[in-house]
């Protein structure tokens, strides 16, 4: 078993860290790096402009106002996704994650609740979570579920919608369990693609015993932690370079349409009907940045047009149609498991708008 061969690699003193080439944690991207120094010197350059060219004074601060919003978020899940690839084996993500099986997808959504990362910091942990075997359903599932059905968005969503925000929260629940199963029988027709990093888990298989014997063969000492603290961070490396640069394009896109687009194009265009409904969902694919900065975003559109259905697709359609997102499962995943879980899943999230307009 991998874990074992890394065991005997490293003497049997410390926990083994599973980390390798094969699992993410090479050297980073060369084109992956190029990319985000690109977008970022772009970014840098609209800022500093910003003090000679007065037209970008509202850029700048929409941007700075984002950038403070979603910081602490996407740190925590880059640390958190390198702490994944060093420390988690390929076994225990495969054995929950990677199986055929309506479970797998029950889990997924089930872990991204548990999560405390926004959107864009649940990316790197979802990525790494592939890296590491989890199906491409899987993954799917634990993206639609982590940003409104996490336990600090509950929370949230209930303060500003009261026990509408159950409803929310039931409902992004109830698309990331369907979409994943679409895509799990997709999965098995061979119609997307498949995780070849998944590996095979011997039966009888026990996380726990594993864990167990894992810690009781750790050697706590300076070496070790100075060991530990860099194999995390090069794993961390590795995301960063995956996915920032998505980041950095979302904040940029979503800066232009905070500081350039006028407040009551909302209140005129964002009414309680079908059209309404698809220009949201419009809208909602270009100010997504972070489901902590969209939710208020989201009460603002409901207290000015009383379109629950239309704060529900805001907030929800965002997940499913953010190019952020969409870029890395076509580019991470396969093109054909983003261009699915948009067709399978924005249906749902309209249907649910177009309901909840006439019920609440």
């Amino acid at each position: 078993m991998h874990g074992e061969a890394k065991e005997k690699e490293n003497g049997g003193s410390e926990l083994p860290s599973c980390c390798s080439k094969s699992a993410g944690c090479g050297n980073p991207s060369q084109k992956g790096t190029k990319h985000l120094w690109i977008v970022l010197a772009a970014l840098v350059l609209l800022l500093f402009s910003a003090r000679w060219i007065p037209i970008l004074v509202p850029f700048r601060k929409a941007i700075l106002d984002y950038g403070r919003m979603i910081a602490l978020p996407m740190i925590l899940g880059l640390v958190l996704g390198g702490m994944i690839d060093y420390y988690i084996p390929r076994e225990y993500i495969s054995k929950y994650l990677a199986q055929r099986k309506k479970r797998t997808i029950f889990y997924a959504a089930g872990f991204g609740f548990l999560m405390t990362a926004c959107s864009h910091g649940i990316l790197a942990l979802s990525m790494e979570l592939h890296k590491k075997g989890a199906s491409g359903p899987a993954v799917v599932s634990f993206l639609l579920a982590s940003p409104w059905a996490n336990l600090p968005m509950t929370f949230l969503l209930i303060g500003f919608f009261g026990w509408k925000g159950f409803v929310i929260i039931a409902s992004a629940l109830v698309v990331a369990l369907i979409t994943g199963f679409s895509l799990q029988k997709l999965d098995e027709k061979g119609r997307i693609e498949r995780n070849k990093n998944s590996v095979s888990v011997e039966t009888g298989f026990s996380i726990r015993r594993d864990l167990k014997r894992r810690f009781s063969e750790y050697r706590f000492n300076l070496e070790s932690v100075a060991k530990d603290f860099r194999g995390i961070a090069k794993g961390t490396t590795a995301l960063t370079d995956m996915v920032l640069w998505w980041i950095l394009i979302g904040i940029i896109l979503a800066g232009l349409t905070s500081a350039y687009v006028p407040h009551d194009v909302f209140h005129r265009f964002f009414g309680p009907s079908f059209l309404g409904l698809l220009v949201t969902m419009a809208a909602a694919t270009v100010f997504e940045v972070c489901s902590e900065g969209t939710s208020p975003l989201a009460f603002e559109l409901y207290r000015n047009t009383g379109a629950f259905g239309n704060a529900f697709v805001f907030l929800m359609g965002g997940v499913v149609t953010d190019y952020t997102e969409i870029g890395l499962i076509w580019i991470n995943i396969g093109r054909r498991t983003a261009l699915w879980t948009m067709a399978v899943a924005l249906p749902q999230v309209i249907l649910l708008g177009w309901v909840f307009n006439r019920v609440f």
